[in-house]
């Protein structure tokens, strides 16, 4: 299978399974990967997404040899859907990335709301050298790097490094390579204990907010908070902290804090 689906302590795991072809991204992915977290956001199970790869290249991009031969509108629909998950998503996702990320694979990169990242990997947009342009990728890579940098990026195809990746912003976390995997497991299973209503209100209001004026920002941001002070999530976490205990999320399922669930391991 060119990924590999799984799930535990309440994180998705998704694994690009291509490494005999640096996990270029053919159809079959990227439907993958937009099947598993758009149906994500319906499971109360699942409290946070994490990608990785298989292999010593986290993605090379796109798969040109089936790009050239299957119908443009085909692929790209599934690629729209696919480069804009970080935007709709209301589970975090966290992004592992363990090699080279090119064209379409830092397009992937992009979608992470938290990304980390092993020492010396590269990152391009290298299509202006087969003749194309990082159209489908280029929003959310401008939104994380900026407009001036990622014209730039697409217009040379130059490599930059994960340390560049982290001071620009596009990286949060950069670590030894053998480790980094493990970093990003245990970051995306804190993510998943925290109280689903409060990242979902979260996550909403940055979608929501996203080019409004600052008194519409200011009216979305009071909406969201009275919502969520009016749950029950928002009750037990105040109760938790006046009684110095962890807090159990009703919005999570209860099996979550079951003890073998709750100290099981990979």
């Amino acid at each position: 299978m060119n990924i590999l689906v799984g799930s535990k302590l309440r994180v998705l795991h998704l694994t690009l399974n291509r490494p005999e072809k640096r996990n270029a991204l053919n159809a079959e992915m990227c439907t993958s990967i937009v099947r598993e977290i758009e149906a994500a956001q319906n499971r109360p199970e699942i409290g946070s997404v994490l990608i990785s790869a298989r292999g010593h290249v986290f993605c090379s991009g796109m798969d040109l040899d089936q790009a050239a031969s299957t119908p443009k509108d085909e692929m790209a629909e599934i690629h729209e859907r696919l480069f804009s998950l970080g935007a709709n998503s209301t589970k975090p996702i966290v992004v592992c990335v363990n090699g080279s990320a090119l064209g379409g694979g830092l397009g992937l990169v992009a979608q992470g709301h938290v990304v980390l990242s092993g020492q010396g990997c590269g990152f391009a947009l290298p299509e202006v050298r087969v003749g194309l342009w990082p159209f489908l990728v280029y929003r959310s890579v401008e939104a994380a790097l900026g407009s001036r940098r990622t014209l730039e990026l697409s217009l040379t195809g130059r490599v930059f490094h994960s340390q560049e990746a982290q001071m620009w912003g596009l990286v949060h976390h950069v670590g030894a390579g053998n480790e980094i995997l493990d970093l990003a497991k245990v970051m995306a299973r804190e993510l998943a204990k925290s109280s689903p209503e409060a990242i979902r209100a979260g996550m909403t209001y940055v979608a929501e907010a996203r080019g409004k004026s600052w008194v519409e920002k200011g009216e979305i941001a009071m909406r969201l908070r009275a919502e969520l002070m009016a749950g029950a999530d928002f009750q037990e976490g105040y109760e938790a902290f006046k009684e110095k205990r962890e807090p159990r999320w009703p919005s999570i399922p209860q099996n979550f804090y079951e003890p073998a669930a709750a100290t099981s391991d990979d």
